[in-house]
């Protein structure tokens, strides 16, 4: 049997809830909610040199035995909210994260711990369904879409150390935190398998071997009408409420159809992520990709008063489609998905690639002719084409001669 690496992951699946057993765990991660804004009151009121977090057991299990709503929290998912406090403030001092805030009732996403994979005894009961115990809650079915470590025999090898229950516009679901044990891959022949891939609106993935993964509107007709209906409905009832009043129960409502349908946007918008990022790392060994600054160029034009941006509009517009198609995420499934399968992924500077032409390497004025064409001014070249095509194939080059200068053993097929 060859080496083996472990790895971490998330398996994420939709759970099948009674209304009380929805109610008991909204009632959970609300407990949790608040015990989180309890430590952060504490910490940051009494100026504490160190988070809470041993010296507070004794009073959480106070809490649990004498508070009736504290009860309803697990001891250990009580725990862990006390590690994850901990954890932030030591995350902000390092400087991987900002400082913890207060969670509000209204915007924080609910949420329950479960940190011990041995007290889940997850078991699959039939082809499309498994079932999961959640303490205080029993045995619960979720959707079953992957084989899951350790726990059929065509799963892959490994454990389950945890869960996290978490409660989004279209329900409550369960992410299993599992370790698994894959091959460890030496590196796969590179020969004719690498690409460059040119991320962009009209065409979301172009590949510099011609081919493209495209996509539908993420909401279909109906679906869109409800949404642009639900906004518009939104926009007039807020006109009628005070600054600092709560939203009436009717806002409310609509407030949860505009989250239900952009939640079943964003599902959609992550399958197809997944499809298409599994297909390219299963077909090519070395994936090039822009290096891009997504934060900076979705960065508001609107300016200040003493200088208003331009084109304000057009560029909300843009900076809408550039964040509808999570290209930030699409690097990060590409990333992990080619390590698993041996392959290799570069990001390249990404000024020029768009503006170079990938048959002569020339950059002359005029050339992108359209936001969708190229033609080469070069008048010894004349090379034209698609416009992503084009920027594609210049990533791909690029990508190359990185990948050989840091020592990879590229040979680029002739």
């Amino acid at each position: 049997m060859g080496e083996t690496v472990t790895r971490h992951r998330g398996f994420r699946a939709r759970l099948t809830l009674t209304a009380a057993q929805a109610e008991r765990l909204d009632q959970q991660a609300h407990a949790a909610r608040a015990l989180w804004n309890l430590l952060h009151e504490l910490f940051t009121v009494s100026g504490a040199r160190r988070p809470p977090i041993s010296y507070m057991d004794a009073e959480i299990r106070w809490a649990r035995a004498n508070i009736e709503w504290f009860a309803v929290l697990p001891a250990q998912a009580a725990q862990a909210v006390l590690k994850a406090y901990r954890q932030a403030w030591v995350n902000c001092w390092e400087g991987k994260a900002g400082r913890p805030a207060y969670k509000s009732r209204s915007r924080a996403m609910l949420a329950v711990d479960i940190p011990q994979g041995r007290d889940l005894h997850v078991m699959r009961v039939h082809r499309r369904w498994g079932m999961v115990n959640i303490p205080k809650l029993g045995r619960v079915r979720f959707r079953w879409t992957r084989e899951l470590p350790g726990v059929t025999k065509r799963g892959p090898a490994g454990r389950i150390t945890g869960a996290r229950l978490i409660k989004d516009a279209l329900g409550w679901h369960v992410v299993f935190r599992t370790q698994c044990d894959m091959p460890l891959l030496e590196g796969r022949d590179w020969v004719g398998s690498h690409v460059g891939i040119d991320r962009g609106i009209a065409v979301p993935l172009a590949l510099s071997d011609g081919t493209s993964y495209t996509h539908g509107p993420w909401l279909n007709e109906e679906e869109g009408t409800r949404l642009l209906h639900a906004q518009q409905q939104a926009a007039r009832k807020e006109q009628l409420k005070q600054p600092g009043q709560r939203a009436s129960k009717r806002l409310s409502a609509v407030y949860d159809q505009i989250r239900h349908l952009r939640a079943r946007a964003k599902r959609r918008v992550l399958d197809w992520q997944h499809k298409a990022t599994s297909a390219i790392a299963k077909d090519y060994a070395l994936v090039s990709v822009e290096g891009l600054d997504v934060p900076g160029m979705i960065r508001s034009a609107r300016g200040t008063v003493e200088m208003p941006g331009v084109n304000v509009a057009q560029k909300s517009g843009l900076n809408r489609a550039i964040a509808g198609e999570a290209w930030g995420r699409t690097v990060e499934l590409l990333t992990y998905k080619l390590e698993e399968q041996g392959g290799f992924l570069v990001r390249v500077p990404a000024p020029g690639t768009s503006l170079r032409c990938s048959e002569c390497g020339a950059v002359t004025p005029g050339s992108r002719e359209s936001q969708a064409w190229f033609g080469c001014r070069n008048p010894q070249c004349g090379w034209a084409g698609n416009a992503d095509f084009n920027a594609s194939r210049n990533i791909d080059q690029a990508g190359l001669v990185l990948a050989s200068a840091a020592g990879r053993a590229v040979v680029r097929q002739t």
